[in-house]
């Protein structure tokens, strides 16, 4: 019954994308992912930088980075990971977006240029690369005593694991830039972060305002802090979020506090360095840790009497009016436009009022938004186009159009108007309009039945019932059908992430063998080794479907047993794994070891794949 369940909810899956296929016939677009690096142009000698590389999304499944300690520049910390995730809504649709940083903190021993090579990052099977890049070391290094200075003013502190982070190391700072406003006047709300420690994520969420009509002003995904003295102390800071929120309502409205959650980077001292390395990191670790942002309270006074025809803006606005032609013949349409523009509330504004002379038919105005969304409010212009047609020859005029709004500069109402159009309407072609009057044409709607002249001719003689008219039916249901059965069996087989991860095993081993033999070629015998022996485990953890922590020689030969792989097979691939390390660290000839070491891979993973692509044949 499941397995009913199941099939059909794929059937159903597999229609509805093969509909959407068939009457869009355009491909999804996929956003490429980017690898980018940060790191300074110019540093001075004796203090520390930092370099990090962003990949722009979290399923990054191997990264390289190449930064090497030279005579110029030495690596003291990192690499430690950080990650950041957003979520925006806009005109009800949800956007998201991730992405995870690698950061390196290096010592510059002395003048000179450190070169930051190309780092790679393979995200779903590709590899990815980013610019490489240098760093120019100037001026006179500091005396350190032989040892690198591990924190400036402007670092954050990196403390040990365990240390208590207080609300004088870590907080958030709310402001208003207006504390006591009108009804409609616009408050720019901000949240800024200031940190002594070594801050990695953090995230919160601006709740609902009881009484705002609230917008969040865009700001760069990747935050650069700069440094600011708060009572006497450097203190690392970003802006972290804006708000632009218009009152609704009068009196002490309040914005509530909210519980950023946050992480911290500390280092674990107690870890042995080599384990630490070999483990990805694991010196340093993440504490978890709430930053509550304090709440506010915005005093909201009432506007004053409003006259009759306040339009509802608020703010600094002007406005103005053009006209496509001021001479035309009774019956052609003119076109007059109405810009609102300034700083203020333009979205909540009412629209204009144009009054046309009486002989005119008008018609709803079209209204275009060229506004945006700045510290200062929403800035730019609400176009109105109206079109109206004047029935009957002679002079008219089109009055100003005004528009009453509150100045919050002056704390006044103030009318503004455009200009006036004097139109010169001429006999236009005898008839009174161009437009269809329908009420009068009633009478030609229904034509006479034709009597004569007509033939007919046999159904069996034309396109309808013949067999190209069966075959062009046939056809596309014959291609839907087969599109179904190719489509469901590829939904099914994407299903099951074990199997596709088995699929791919011998190919991603392949490639990153490929990279062996390249580097084996150039004599980089560190980098040899590790390729192989990254292609080792990572083909025995696709094939086996065996998540990274599990990997060991015990659970890989239970593995392989309880896949029915011979005895031989099991021991040539771990004698495989022993050869690569024993050869790693071997004496003597470092470029046959490579080659002993490259082969005795490639026939284990040959022959493991052979062994089970026969077991599955038999299965069959």
């Amino acid at each position: 019954m499941t397995n009913r369940i199941l099939n059909h909810r794929v059937e159903v899956s597999v229609k509805n994308i093969l509909l959407f296929y068939l009457f869009t016939f355009l491909p999804l677009a996929i956003e490429a992912q980017t690898l980018t690096v940060s790191a300074p142009a110019q540093v001075s000698a004796g203090e520390n930088f930092r370099i990090s590389y962003t990949v722009s999304t979290q399923d990054v499944d191997d990264f390289r980075s190449g930064i090497h300690s030279n005579d110029v520049a030495e690596i003291i910390a990192g690499p430690y990971t950080s990650t950041q995730s957003s979520f925006q809504m806009t005109n009800g649709h949800t956007t998201s977006s991730s992405s995870i940083t690698y950061t390196y903190t290096l010592y510059a021993h002395k003048n000179g240029t450190f070169n930051v090579p190309a780092a790679t990052a393979t995200v779903d099977g590709r590899q990815i690369q980013s610019k490489a890049t240098k760093i120019t070391v100037t001026g006179t290094a500091r005396q350190q005593n032989g040892a690198p200075n591990m924190h400036q003013d402007n670092e954050p502190q990196m403390r040990a694991a365990g240390s208590k982070i207080s609300g004088n190391d870590l907080f958030i700072k709310v402001s208003a830039n207006k504390r006591r406003v009108h009804e409609q006047e616009p408050v720019l709300l901000t949240y800024k972060v200031y940190t002594l420690v070594d801050l990695t994520q953090l995230n919160g969420k601006m709740p609902d305002l009881t009484g705002f009509h609230t917008q969040e002003i865009p700001l760069p995904q990747q935050k650069s802090f700069h440094v600011e003295q708060v009572n006497g102390r450097p203190y690392r800071c970003v802006t972290w979020s804006q708000y632009v929120m218009y009152p609704q309502m009068t009196g002490k409205l309040e914005i509530p506090s909210i519980t950023f959650k946050g992480i911290v980077v500390q280092q674990n001292r107690s870890v042995d360095p080599f384990e630490a390395f070999f483990n990805g990191g694991s010196g340093y670790v993440e504490v978890k840790q709430d930053i509550i942002a304090p709440s506010l309270t915005i005093q909201v006074d009432p506007l004053p009497a409003k006259p009759a025809n306040f339009s509802g803006g608020v703010g600094q606005l002007n406005i103005s009016a053009q006209i496509d032609k001021t001479d035309v013949k009774a019956g052609d349409p003119i076109s007059l436009r109405v810009v609102v523009g300034g700083t203020g509330n333009l979205k909540l504004i009412k629209q204009p009022t144009v009054d046309f002379p009486k002989d005119f038919d008008k018609y709803d105005a079209k209204v275009t938004d060229k506004t945006k969304l700045t510290a200062n409010g929403v800035e730019g212009n609400m176009i109105f186009d109206f079109l109206a047609v004047p029935r009957n020859p002679g002079k008219f005029t089109i009055p100003p159009v005004e528009l009453v709004y509150y100045d919050t500069s002056a704390n006044a109402y103030r009318t503004v108007k455009s200009q006036a159009f004097d139109i010169n309407v001429e006999k236009g072609s005898g008839k009174n309009s161009t437009v269809a009057d329908y009420a009068q044409e009633k009478e030609k709607d229904i034509r006479g039945i034709k009597t004569s002249g007509a033939h007919s001719r046999s159904l069996s003689s034309g396109f309808f019932g013949s067999t190209a008219y069966w075959v062009s039916l046939l056809l596309p249901l014959l291609a839907f059908i087969v599109l179904l059965i190719v489509f469901r069996k590829r939904a099914i087989d994407n299903a099951d992430l074990g199997k596709m991860r088995g699929k791919r095993a011998n190919k991603v081993a392949t490639k990153r063998l490929r990279k062996a033999r390249q580097l084996m070629s150039e004599g980089k015998q560190g980098d040899f080794y590790d390729e192989v022996l990254r292609a080792l485990w990572g083909y025995v953890g696709d094939k086996l479907n065996m998540p990274v922590e599990a990997l060991s020689r015990e659970n890989i030969s239970e593995k392989l047993h309880a896949h029915e792989v011979d005895e031989s097979t099991e021991k040539l691939f771990l004698g495989a794994l022993d050869e690569c390390e024993f050869e790693r660290y071997a004496p003597g000839d470092s470029a046959g070891n490579m080659n002993n070491t490259f082969e005795a891979a490639m026939k284990a993973i040959e022959q493991i794949e052979t062994t089970m692509k026969k077991k599955g044949r038999l299965k069959k």
